[in-house]
C-alpha cells in the first residue's frame, strides 16, 4: 500500500495526526502518478492546502503540464485568492492542450465575482475551440441556468441529453432541463422531463418545480401530493407553503390551506407576502380579526408595502373602524406614499366621522382617479349633494349616468339640478 493510500485510509478513520505523517512520506516516496491521484482526492475531500502542496511539487517537476496550473487556480478560487488564480491561468497559453480548461476555470472565477459578461465571453471562446466537448456545453448550460437565461440553458442541456449525457459532475441533466422548462413557463415540456426522474432521486428544488408545474397545469391534487412529500423530507423549504396552500384552496380545502400558511409563517416569519396571503385566506373564511392580525404583522415587517396597507384600510372601512383607518392612512399621505384608493377610503371614513373638510378634500382628491367608477361616483354624488357642492354633484352625476343610464334616482337628481340652471 502506498503512503498516499495510507493517508487516505487514516483520513477516513479520523486519524488526522497519522494522516499527516503518511502525507509527508507520500511526498517523498510515492511515484508521480500516485501523487497526482492523491492531489485529486484531497481536493475532492476539501483538504485544499495539502492538495495545493502536492500539485506544486508536481508542477516544479513538470512545468509544461498546464493541467496542474488549472488545478492550482481552482484551489486559489476556493480560497478567494483571485490574483493567484489569474496568475496561474494566464500562464496557460492558447496553444496549450489545457487552454480550454483554463478558460472554463477563468469563467468560473468571474462568475464568483458576478462579472457575468466576462464569464460568458470566456465560455463562448471555449465553445468555439471545443464545440464537441460535453464539459464545455455543460459549463455553458450551467452558466445560463445560473443567470436565469433558461432559453439558452435549454439549448445546451437538450443537446447534451441527445448525446446520451444524463449526468455530469453529479448534476442530473434531465432534472436541470425540466426545471429550465418550468422556469421559462413551458410547463407541458417541464412535466415530461421531471416525471422521468425517480422520486428518490428528485432534489428538493426539482420536487418543488414539479409541484409548481402541476399547479400551473391545473392539477392541484398532484401538486399537493408532491408538496406534501417535499414537506415531509424538508419542512424548512419555505417556498413550498404558499403554493401548497394555493393548491389546497383550489380544491376548496380552505381550513387546510390556512393551516399550511400558518406553518409556512413559522418557517419564514419575515415573508410579508406570506402574511398577506394568509390574511386574504382568513377573509375568505370570514375571520376578519385574524385577517387584521396578519395584515398588521405583515406591515410590521414591511411598513412600505402599500398593497398590505390598502388591504388593511379596506378591512377597517368594512368593519366601520373609521378612526383607525384615518390614523393608518394619514401617516402614508404625509410621507407622499399613497395609492389613490387611500383618498377614497379616507373620504368615506371622514364622512362617517363628520369631518366635513377632510371628507371633501379626499373626495376631490380621489375624483380624478375614479371619475368613471360607478361604485365611487354614487356615494360621492350623495356627499356632494348633502354638502351643497352642486357643481361637483352635477359633474359626478353626468359621469355616472354615462355608465348607468337607467338609474332612475340619479336621472331625476340630475334633472332637478338642470332645472335649477346647472
Amino acid at each position: 500500500m502506498s503512503y498516499s493510500e495510507k493517508m487516505l485510509a487514516a483520513l477516513s478513520n479520523g486519524q488526522i495526526d497519522t494522516a499527516k505523517k503518511h502525507f509527508a512520506w507520500a511526498l517523498r516516496k510515492d511515484d508521480d502518478d500516485t501523487l497526482y491521484s492523491l492531489a485529486e482526492e484531497l481536493y475532492g475531500l476539501g483538504f485544499l492546502k495539502q492538495a495545493e502542496r502536492t500539485y506544486k511539487k508536481l508542477l516544479a517537476k513538470y512545468p509544461d503540464e498546464d493541467d496542474l496550473r488549472t488545478s492550482l487556480a481552482d484551489i486559489a478560487i476556493d480560497e478567494d485568492d483571485t490574483d493567484t488564480a489569474l496568475d496561474y491561468l494566464h500562464q496557460v497559453k492558447p496553444d496549450s492542450p489545457a487552454y480550454v480548461q483554463a478558460l472554463l476555470v477563468e469563467a468560473d472565477l468571474y462568475q464568483t465575482q458576478e462579472l457575468f459578461e466576462v464569464s460568458e465571453q470566456k465560455l463562448k471562446e471555449a465553445y468555439e475551440l471545443a464545440p464537441d466537448e460535453p464539459i464545455v456545453e455543460f459549463a455553458l448550460a450551467e452558466f445560463y441556468f445560473l443567470i436565469r437565461n433558461y432559453r439558452q440553458a435549454i439549448r445546451f442541456y437538450l443537446d447534451l441529453i441527445k448525446q446520451g449525457e444524463l449526468e455530469i459532475s453529479k448534476v442530473n441533466l434531465v432534472e436541470r432541463l425540466g426545471v429550465s422548462y418550468a422556469e421559462s413557463g413551458r410547463f407541458e415540456q417541464a412535466v415530461g422531463y421531471l416525471e422521468q426522474i425517480k422520486p428518490a432521486k428528485l432534489t428538493p428544488d426539482s420536487q418543488f418545480e414539479l409541484g409548481f408545474t402541476y399547479l400551473q397545469l391545473g392539477e392541484p391534487q398532484k401538486a399537493i401530493d408532491i408538496f406534501n412529500k417535499l414537506r415531509e423530507s424538508d419542512d424548512q423549504y419555505a417556498s413550498l407553503y404558499p403554493y401548497l396552500a394555493q393548491a389546497q384552496e383550489q380544491l376548496h380545502q380552505l381550513d387546510k390551506a390556512l393551516l399550511t400558511l400558518q406553518e409556512g409563517l413559522a418557517v419564514d416569519q419575515y415573508n410579508e407576502q406570506l402574511y398577506l396571503q394568509t390574511a386574504r385566506l382568513a377573509l375568505k373564511l370570514d375571520d376578519q380579526e385574524l385577517a387584521e392580525k396578519y395584515l398588521r404583522e405583515g406591515l410590521s415587517i414591511d411598513p412600505d408595502n402599500l398593497t398590505t396597507v390598502l388591504e388593511l384600510s379596506n378591512l377597517l372601512v368594512q368593519r366601520e373602524r373609521y378612526q383607525d383607518n384615518v390614523d393608518l392612512l394619514d401617516q402614508y399621505l404625509q410621507s407622499n406614499e399613497f395609492d389613490p384608493q387611500f383618498y377614497w377610503n379616507l373620504a368615506i371614513s371622514n364622512d362617517r366621522l363628520d369631518n366635513f373638510q377632510a371628507a371633501k378634500d379626499n373626495y376631490e382628491a380621489a375624483y380624478p382617479f375614479f371619475e368613471h367608477n360607478k361604485d365611487f361616483l354614487k356615494p360621492a354624488i350623495y356627499f356632494f349633494r348633502e354638502a351643497g357642492l352642486a357643481d361637483s354633484a352635477v359633474a359626478a352625476l353626468r359621469n355616472y349616468l354615462v355608465i348607468e343610464p337607467d338609474d332612475g334616482e340619479m336621472v331625476a337628481m340630475l334633472e332637478d339640478y338642470e332645472d335649477q340652471g346647472y
